[in-house]
Order: structure tokens, then C-alpha cells, then sequence
């Protein structure tokens, strides 16, 4: 049994308090980032693929949801939504049959080039509430939790 002293230093415990405050944190941009792309016509993971292909250039299926964090099956229903609408096409590799690439179209990049510079404003102004070297600084130790990877 755990006695309500004990749950109250659960709840005290930096570790802990810092996961809340970073869920929740994460949560609130993320609503706030999908609400703006949302407003500019696209869903998340619409974006997501057509931002990857717009600034990487073309990517292996296989790679888009490895760097987008979308199974295989995803991917597949994503890309032929945006193939169907004209934002991108597949193109296969001569080299390897297995390997298929999703290219983004032109209309893709002047839909991205058009919606893109106002959402990066939005961006910066979720962000705005951290000066320069504070936002260095949570780049810097976001990156260090995140790369402590505990088997």
C-alpha cells in the first residue's frame, strides 16, 4: 500500500513532474501546429510527407514513414491521397524494383511554397515565448533526453 505521504513525493519527483510538463507541453504545440496546418487545408500527416519531400527532395516509401513515424500501410493510404490529388507521384527505381520513390509534383511545391512561410510564422510565434538562448538551451536538453535510450 502506498501511504498519501508516499504519493506525495511521487508527485514532487523532478523526473516525474518533468514527463507531465512535457507531455503536456508537447501536446498543446502539436494541437495548436495541427489546428494552423489544418486551417491551410491539409491534416498532419498530409503535411508531414509533402513538408519531407518538399525540402529533402524525392524519399523512398519506405524512408517516409521511418522519418515521419507512419507504419507502411499509412504511408501507402497518405501517398495515394496525394497522389490521387495531383501533390505527388511515385517513381520507381530502375536499379531495384522493390524500392519505389514518392516525388513531390508542382503542385505540391506551390501549395507548400504557399502555405509554408505562414505556417512557420505560427511556428515562431508558439515559440515566442522563449528568448533566443532559452530556446538553445531547450534544444540542447531535449536532445539529451532524447537520446538517453535505456533498453
Amino acid at each position: 500500500m502506498h501511504t498519501s505521504q508516499q504519493l506525495n513525493e511521487k508527485k514532487q519527483d523532478p523526473s516525474l513532474k518533468l514527463f507531465v510538463v512535457l507531455a503536456k507541453s508537447y501536446r498543446s504545440v502539436m494541437e495548436q501546429v495541427e489546428k494552423d496546418i489544418q486551417s491551410r487545408g491539409l491534416n498532419l500527416t498530409d503535411f508531414a510527407v509533402l513538408e519531407l519531400l518538399y525540402h529533402k527532395g524525392e524519399q523512398p516509401l519506405q524512408k517516409i514513414g521511418e522519418k515521419i513515424l507512419l507504419t507502411s500501410g499509412s504511408i501507402t493510404y497518405v501517398v495515394n491521397k496525394l497522389e490521387r490529388k495531383g501533390y505527388l507521384k511515385r517513381k520507381p527505381n530502375p536499379a531495384d524494383r522493390r524500392v519505389t520513390f514518392a516525388v513531390i509534383e508542382e503542385k505540391g511545391t506551390e501549395l507548400l511554397s504557399r502555405i509554408f512561410p505562414g505556417h512557420w510564422d505560427k511556428i515562431k510565434e508558439l515559440m515566442s515565448v522563449l528568448d533566443e538562448d532559452e530556446k538553445v538551451f531547450a534544444i540542447n536538453i531535449l536532445k539529451k533526453l532524447g537520446k538517453n535510450e535505456m533498453e
